[in-house]
Parts: C-alpha cells; sequence; structure tokens
C-alpha cells in the first residue's frame, strides 16, 4: 500500500474461510497524514489516527477510534466530559519522571491532581510497514515520545495487527506491541498515580476507554470478576454489556500479554464512574529503564458482537491466547 502523501489509498481481500467460520472482506483505507480505516462486510471496526489536532493539554497521540464490533456497535468512546484526554484505545504513561503522557492534571503527592506545564506528546515520524493480506492488516510504526520542554525521551518502535475476523463468532482481534527505548541520556521511571500516593489508581500503559453506556457492566476475569480486580493479576479481562441506541451487547476481552520489566502486568479496571481497562506495568511499583533500555509491552483485544457468559468467555480466551 503506496501512495502520495495526502492521498488516499484502498485495498480489499476477500479472506477465506477460517476454522470457525467466514471470515468477511477486509477493505483498509490510508488517508495519508492523517489516519488508516479498516472495514468488513461494509463495517468500519477502527480507525487507527496516527496525527490529529489535539489540543496540547490532551496530551496529542495516536490512538484507535472509533472501534466496533462486527455488527457496527461502538465500543470505545472520544473525549468524554469528564476526562477529555481519553480516546478510545491508546499507548500512554501517566508518569514518567516527572512528565505526563497522559493527558490532563497530574497527581502529586500530598497534592492531588493539580494541572502542571508538565503534558508531552507522542509524535508520528513513520509507518515502516503497511502490509494488508486476505486476512489481515499489520502496522508497524517509528514514533518521539517529546516532553514538554521539547526534549526527546523516548523512541518507540509500536506494531498493530488486525486479524481473526471471523463472521460466524461474531470477533475481530488487535495485537499490539510496542518497544520504549530510552533516548534521554538519564534513566527514566515510568510510574501511575499510584506510585506517586493514590490508593487504587495505578493507570498507565495500554488503556481503553469504553463508551458511556456501558457503565456498570460486567467485569470477569479467569479467577473471578467484578471491580474487586483492581490492583490483581489474571492473564486475561473481560468487560462486557448493553449497548445504547442499538439492541443487543459486547464484549471486550483483553489478555494482560508480557512485559519485559520485572514488574508484573496488573489490572486497572472500572466499570463505574465510566468504563475502563487497563493492564498497567507499573501499577504500585515503577518500572526503572536505564539509558538506551528498553521496555517491551504486548497485549492482545478481542472484540466480540455478543455480551458473552462466562464460559464462552473462557472458551475463546483458550483458544486464543497470545
Amino acid at each position: 500500500m503506496t501512495s502520495p502523501n495526502n492521498a488516499v489509498t484502498s485495498v480489499e481481500s476477500s479472506n477465506p474461510t477460517s476454522p470457525h467460520g467466514v471470515a468477511g472482506t477486509l477493505t483498509v483505507t490510508h488517508e495519508h497524514g492523517r489516519h488508516i480505516v479498516v472495514r468488513t462486510s461494509g463495517v468500519e471496526i477502527a480507525t487507527y489516527v496516527y496525527d490529529s489536532a489535539t489540543p496540547a493539554f490532551e496530551s496529542p497521540k495516536p490512538y484507535l477510534h472509533p472501534l466496533r464490533t462486527l455488527d457496527g456497535a461502538l465500543v470505545s468512546a472520544y473525549r468524554p466530559n469528564d476526562h477529555r484526554w481519553h480516546k478510545g484505545l491508546q499507548m500512554t504513561i501517566s508518569h514518567l519522571s516527572g512528565q505526563n503522557f497522559w493527558g490532563g492534571n497530574s497527581y502529586v503527592r500530598d497534592r492531588g491532581y493539580t494541572r502542571l506545564d508538565t503534558v508531552g506528546r507522542m509524535r508520528h515520524d513513520a509507518f515502516d510497514l503497511v502490509d494488508v493480506t486476505p486476512t489481515e492488516l499489520t502496522l508497524v510504526e517509528s514514533l518521539t515520545w517529546i516532553t514538554s520542554t521539547g526534549e526527546h525521551w523516548v523512541a518507540e518502535r509500536r506494531e498493530l495487527r488486525f486479524h481473526g475476523v471471523n463472521a460466524a463468532r461474531g470477533t475481530w482481534m488487535l495485537d499490539f506491541r510496542t518497544e520504549l527505548r530510552n533516548i534521554r541520556g538519564a534513566e527514566l521511571r515510568v510510574g501511575s498515580p499510584t506510585t506517586h500516593g493514590r490508593p487504587n489508581a495505578g493507570y498507565t500503559g495500554f488503556f481503553w476507554r469504553g463508551p458511556r453506556g456501558w457503565t456498570g457492566g460486567e467485569i470477569v476475569t479467569a479467577d473471578g470478576g467484578g471491580p474487586e480486580c483492581m490492583g490483581r493479576q489474571s492473564p486475561w479481562l473481560a468487560y462486557t454489556a448493553e449497548h445504547d441506541e442499538v439492541d443487543g451487547g459486547g464484549t471486550v476481552l483483553v489478555f494482560a500479554g508480557t512485559s519485559s520489566a520485572p514488574v508484573p502486568l496488573r489490572w486497572f479496571v472500572r466499570n463505574t464512574p465510566f468504563p475502563a481497562v487497563n493492564p498497567s506495568p507499573a501499577f504500585d511499583e515503577e518500572v526503572v529503564l536505564a539509558p538506551d533500555e528498553t521496555l517491551r509491552l504486548a497485549h492482545r483485544v478481542v472484540f466480540a458482537d455478543r455480551a458473552w457468559e462466562r464460559a464462552e468467555i473462557e472458551t475463546f480466551a483458550a483458544e486464543h491466547a497470545p
């Protein structure tokens, strides 16, 4: 997929029969310099916005929104009135050696949330690979994390793989991998509000914000369920709810994946006052990166067009664990 800047490129590939059913036609449209849209059977299931006019206070960065199930139901939120910097599904770090790559106010020990001039941004540098096959789209992207004062602190290599479209089961999958290399010339400390003094607020890293209509949905993990999963470890976590506007419900199943750091991945999850899921790499313990050291993270997300019961979640998780 290649074309001049500011042009639109569209590629279609017919998917063969999968082991569990027939997948639809994959269509990828790239509006160069702005976003990439992935469609199947006429539904825009994902839009990856890699350059947008985001206000500086919201920490400009690439994001995935809108995200939809195969039946077209929305399963992401964009700039909700409670947190304008929440944008669908995005890679973030809320506390990075005094800089905020999350957006909004920063949590300060003994002061609470405070508006600081420390909000950084992530710059899209290039796509090293945009590969469309009959069954998937793979993007490999280079980015630079730039502080509020213009310093380059992180060189990121990111990979997104859209795949697993299965019309019979009503599912599609996204694999997300990232390599975050410290180019600051000094150590970097990856943290969260919890590492800075706020209990059970360990959000940082790969973060999904669900639609407001999904508030109060059900949380299911491998060893239990519910908001009490906050700060716990589990190989996967599923969030199910009923949609507004359209009949039926959906499921977002997130595999915690892996981190190269010695600190374990722990879940930040809420179903009230809003739906959110985040396999946090630094929930209650900082990750320290020496100069030129790389933090590697890998996660998988499954989007299903029904609100699954535990048995179906467990079956799918066993079949599709990364």
